[in-house]
């Protein structure tokens, strides 16, 4: 039996901050106490604040990490790794790790903004190896973003299986002059900037997607419908604008909104008992580098549940504090990034300090306005 006792700490518990200690025994929380004593062999955390460890739904990070230039492909495995790494060195203990799944074969990169290769199933046989070796320090699970406008779909994601640990399908419907690219210039100016395109591939690029779309599009959101209930994952909608697309997104079954672009999507998501998920970067920034709503609009109308890092891993813990801060309350901030995306996810386990759960924790403190990280614990062991 392994035992280690945090004391002195400033506990931030499912509804409230606290002085006290927690005693993690065999990679669960065993016991928590109040008051700033510290018993002898106890770990002196100084007043630090002691939160769950974060809980990250939708990364595009390890993407990065495997293509840290157009056109460089860097070896999978050190990029697996060093993605975990970075994880934990800000915070986050669980990462359901986003992989495109839906390919264009027949596009080219030069005139049409991308081929759209395939590689999902390859990564996460990859990843699951090596957290199989123990080489990971934080818990993966897989998020399979399902590309409507794409070619290959339904056969990526019959390549998966229950063992997969796939535990978000998401409904990624980019067709040109909806959901997150409503306005067709600022669409232009992200994708011809990408990718280098002239007006008359940006032309070609768009024709091709609505193409896909008019083509595959109810059968491939069918297909990633169904695909989620037979791997037992939660289902999630994208970029969600008007009221008509939250219903549809109701009628699937749909149970997180990833990004809705409108306050009126976030309001119409709450009526169906949708949550709501915004990016950190978003709130960060003061705006959406998209046009679209902020996500403190949404925090101010009591519309945010949940904030994913998106892009930017750090951001993760500052947005949550930055939550703490306008709502008065740091319990309901850090909630947002532990205990509410563990629910969206199905996660019983984890997400909140209580007798029982997983040793998941963060100890930080503040420089004014940000926290500054500490200490990450994973199942009761120091990995950051």
């Amino acid at each position: 039996m392994t035992e280690t006792i945090l004391a002195n700490a400033t506990l931030v518990l499912p509804d409230e901050t606290v002085a006290g200690s927690l005693c993690l025994r065999d990679g669960r929380i065993a016991e928590i106490g109040t008051g700033s004593a510290v018993p002898p062999g106890a770990i002196d955390c100084g007043g630090d604040m002691l939160a769950p460890g974060l809980i990250e739904l939708h990364t595009d990070n390890l993407e990065r990490h495997m293509q840290p230039r157009p056109g460089v492909d860097w070896p999978h495995a050190a990029a697996i790794i060093a993605h975990d790494a970075e994880l934990a060195g800000t915070g986050i203990t669980t990462v359901f790790d986003a992989m495109r799944v839906g390919s264009i074969p027949s596009g080219r990169r030069s005139s049409s903004g991308g081929d759209y290769a395939k590689y999902a199933r390859g990564l996460a046989s990859e990843l699951l190896d090596l957290r199989g070796r123990g080489a990971l320090r934080i818990s993966h699970f897989l998020h399979l973003r399902a590309e409507i406008c794409s070619e290959t779909l339904i056969a990526e994601l019959d390549e998966f299986t229950p063992e997969d640990r796939v535990g978000i399908v998401s409904l990624m419907d980019h067709t040109p002059g909806q959901r997150q690219f409503r306005d067709i210039g600022k669409l232009a100016a992200y994708v011809m900037g990408k990718h280098g395109l002239s007006e008359a591939g940006f032309a070609e690029h768009v024709a091709r997607l609505k193409g896909l779309r008019e083509t595959y599009g109810d059968a491939h959101e069918a297909a990633a419908v169904a695909v989620a209930r037979r791997l037992g994952a939660t289902l999630a909608s994208h970029d969600d604008t008007t009221e008509d697309q939250v219903v549809t997104s109701a009628s699937y079954g749909i149970r997180l909104a990833e990004f809705p672009t409108t306050l009126e999507a976030a309001r119409a998501c709450h009526a169906y008992g949708i949550r709501v998920m915004m990016g950190a970067p978003n709130l960060i920034r003061g705006g959406s580098h998209s046009g679209n709503v902020a996500a403190r609009e949404l925090a101010e109308a009591g519309l945010l549940d949940i904030v994913s890092s998106d892009y930017v891993p750090a951001a993760l813990l500052s947005s949550a504090v930055m939550l703490g801060d306008l709502w008065g309350d740091l319990a309901r901030g850090i909630a947002t990034v532990t205990a509410a995306p563990a629910r969206a996810a199905g996660l019983e386990d984890r997400g909140r300090l209580v007798p029982g759960a997983r040793a998941d924790l963060i100890r930080f403190t503040r420089s004014d306005a940000t926290p500054v990280l500490r200490e990450t614990w994973v199942a009761g062991r120091r990995v950051a």
